[in-house]
């Protein structure tokens, strides 16, 4: 039988690949358009084409079009592939996300020190300066109060900080993250950041471990030492340690600081207003410090008031009755003129007890009582005469005749200008300088009557003049003294040397560096006023040097003692033949001298005023033999001033002062004046036999007042005073060399 072909071709069965590939075929939908492709232009061009082409292969059956179902089929097949590669790579982001959470935690603490080896840090170092009373002067170093129990202190007070900084502070394990997320709102809202999230654990680990820096890396830091002090501390104690240590302006640390700062009483006493005005600084202590902006620390303290009636800490009775009631009573700060007394120890200290790592309390020689009064005395007459005459500055030392300072005024204002003008300053001191140069003279053999002549001088080109460019002719070396001849000094110096007035002024306790030079006599060299006042301390206590000194003891505040001043070796620097000489010579200055609106009623008292070139420094150092005292006023730019002398503020200022100084005091005389300069009772008992002969009228010597000498009032250079007649004259000229 012959086999012959079916219409359309036979069609052979396929295996394998080949039969894999049979159904597959590319459809219009299949092709990418662009390239050389063209459009068609119509269906039927197209069939016409296909149909004048050669069948070369047999044409292959087609598939049957899937039915809608299939097609809903793999439209919710396509979906649930959807859906799971959501979820697979979510779980892939998340595991990365906690990968790289891990790391950052792991990168912040290798940052960290061991939280081993963590412990609360010891307070920093405070110095603490008493007056001779006991009494506090100054702080230095941050102002931290004791600590303080928290079960000492009323409820209302830490729980003012609860209400306004930490809501949830007894459910939170450190971090609040609705806290955080409640400030991420709010500040998105606010378009800036006006509330934060830290809780008062973060708080306490950023003070206790960490950098004030807002960075990332700090903020992370902070987050893992809350946990770790939620974990090694309890609520309470982390509470206790917060309201210790936390800073709130001014210097003060913890609320037993800031309420004495503030209110000036404990923590324990504070009211529920004070409790509230001290959580509200917390947010911004250096702006919200009520003694700098009151009215913001009022306000916010309101704020405060209100948070706690809203947390059902207090009533809103108690809140309202609170309101508008500011209880603070507070001093401008670094106003008091004693911090120049701080700032003095604080140079002194590290010589006394070197370094310190634990507060100390430093005990001085300062007597609040007359700190208050020289302050007092220095700025009144400033603000009543500093225009007038020109007169920005002053300063003030008072000290005992042994070199203990009682008080010390380093300028008019300290808030204003903190340069010491009693230590650090260096003013030419005048003819405040003069009683060195007439001490010299008496160790060489003068005595208070040796004559010298008050005239017109020139030494090398210089010719000096007198204050009052009046001369006098020959005068007593007292009266010279006692009416500051400038041209008597002059020839004083000269005669005994300039270095060897150097020399005596060294002795008696200037420490500065002095030019030997015939100037020298009217002071032209500096020196501070310090340590002029410590060298004519000799002079009230007898001849003996002192070393100028404000620290008596320094302790730990546990009472270890670390440093006690040992008096002074009892070095004689006068002889104390010279020493009432010179005390008779300078009392004359307040009597009838430069310095005659000097006085203090009952009391024997001796100084001598200086005056500088272009009247640009104005002195008096006086003294009684209870207290040696010096007063400077000027300018810090040394400009002149309206002619102010020696003689007139600084007497006033000196006199006041020293009035209420010495009140109740017991009068005591100047060393070695009832014995005046040796032989001089000797005189007068001659004088009994042969009265002396008044050389001119008006020239009689006055009697002698307090064992001191009482010279005659100087005459004009053309009314020369002769010698005294009688034994006495005789005396005076053989014994002490009147004649010289």
């Amino acid at each position: 039988m012959a086999w012959g072909k079916k219409k359309g071709g036979r069609k052979e069965p396929l295996f394998g690949l080949p039969a894999a590939l049979a159904d597959l075929r590319l459809t219009a939908a299949d092709r990418i358009p662009g390239g050389d492709d063209t459009p068609k232009k119509s269906t039927k061009s197209s069939a016409k084409r296909k149909a004048d082409e050669p069948d070369e292969e047999p044409p292959r059956e087609r598939k049957a079009q899937p039915s809608r179902s299939g097609a809903k089929r793999r439209s919710k097949s396509r979906g649930g592939f959807g859906l799971g590669r959501l979820i697979y790579w979510g779980a892939v982001l998340s595991l990365w996300g906690v990968i790289a959470v891990i790391g950052v935690v792991i990168y912040v603490g290798a940052h960290l020190p061991p939280i081993q080896s963590l412990e609360i840090p010891k307070r920093p170092p405070t110095i603490q300066i008493v007056g001779i009373d006991g009494s506090m002067l100054a702080q230095r170093g941050e102002m931290a109060g004791a600590n303080v129990a928290l079960k000492d202190l009323p409820p209302y007070l830490p729980k003012a900080f609860i209400a306004i900084e930490d809501r949830r502070f007894y459910s939170h394990f450190g971090i609040d993250p609705i806290g955080i997320l409640r400030a991420l709102v709010t500040n998105v809202l606010h378009r800036g950041v006006s509330q934060g999230g830290s809780t008062l654990t973060q708080q306490l680990a950023k003070n206790l471990f960490l950098t004030q820096e807002r960075t990332m890396q700090r903020k992370l830091q902070e987050a893992e030492l809350a946990i770790w002090l939620e974990r090694k501390h309890s609520k309470n104690e982390i509470l206790e340690l917060y309201l210790n240590r936390v800073y709130f302006g001014s210097g003060a640390y913890g609320v037993e600081a800031a309420a004495q700062k503030y209110f000036g009483k404990s923590a324990k006493n504070v009211t529920v207003a004070e409790a509230a005005m001290l959580a509200g600084l917390v947010k911004s202590p250096s702006r919200l410090a009520p003694n700098r902006n009151p009215e913001g620390a009022e306000a916010r303290a309101q704020i405060v008031l209100a948070a706690m009636a809203d947390a059902k800490f207090i009533t809103d009775a108690q809140a309202q009755a609170s309101i508008g009631h500011p209880s603070y009573n507070v001093k401008p700060a670094g106003a008091g003129t004693v911090n120049y007394v701080a700032d003095w120890i604080g140079e002194v200290l590290d010589d006394l007890v070197g370094q310190i790592d634990e507060s100390i309390k430093v005990e001085t020689t300062i007597d609040p009582k007359l700190q208050s009064v020289a302050e007092a005395a220095i700025i009144d007459e400033l603000a009543a005469k500093s225009v007038k005459f020109n007169v920005s500055q002053g300063a003030l030392v008072a000290m005992t005749p042994d070199g203990a300072v009682r008080a010390m005024v380093g300028g008019r204002n300290y808030s204003e200008s903190q340069y010491n003008r009693a230590v650090t300053a260096k003013r030419q001191p005048g003819s405040s300088f003069k009683p060195f140069v007439y001490l010299t003279a008496l160790e060489q053999g003068l005595t208070p009557d040796t004559v010298r002549q008050d005239a017109p001088i020139e030494v090398k080109g210089w010719k000096p003049e007198n204050y009052t460019h009046e001369y006098f002719g020959a005068v007593t070396l007292t009266q010279a003294l006692a009416m500051s001849l400038n041209t008597v000094a002059i020839r004083l110096g000269l005669e005994v040397g300039p270095k060897n007035v150097v020399r005596t002024a060294h002795r008696l306790g200037i420490s500065s560096k002095l030019e030997p030079n015939a100037s020298i006599a009217l002071g032209t060299s500096e020196v501070s006023v310090v340590e002029l006042v410590g060298a004519y301390a000799p002079f009230a206590n007898g001849g003996f040097a002192v070393t100028p000194h404000v620290v008596t003891r320094i302790r730990t505040l546990s009472g270890k003692l670390l440093y006690m001043r040992q008096p002074d070796e009892r070095n004689q620097v006068i002889d104390p033949r010279y020493v009432g000489m010179m005390n008779a010579m300078m009392r004359e200055t307040l009597i009838s001298g430069t310095a005659k609106k000097a006085e203090i009623p009952g009391w024997p008292a001796a100084g001598k005023t200086g005056t500088s070139q272009d009247y640009r420094d104005a002195w008096f150092i006086g003294y009684t033999a209870s207290l040696v005292t010096g007063v400077w006023l000027g300018n810090d730019d040394n400009s002149p001033t309206k002619k102010a002398t020696g003689g007139g503020l600084p007497v006033e200022v000196w006199s006041r002062f020293m009035k209420t100084a010495h009140e109740g005091v017991p009068v005591a005389a100047l060393p070695n004046s009832q014995a005046s300069w040796g032989l001089s009772n000797l005189a007068q008992a001659a004088s009994q036999i042969s009265p002396p002969t008044p050389a001119a009228p008006g020239l009689a010597p006055a009697p002698v007042s307090n064992g001191g000498y009482r010279p005659p009032p100087p005459t004009r250079a053309n009314v020369r005073p002769e010698a005294a007649a009688g034994l006495d004259g005789w005396l005076m000229d053989r014994l002490f060399g009147g004649n010289r």
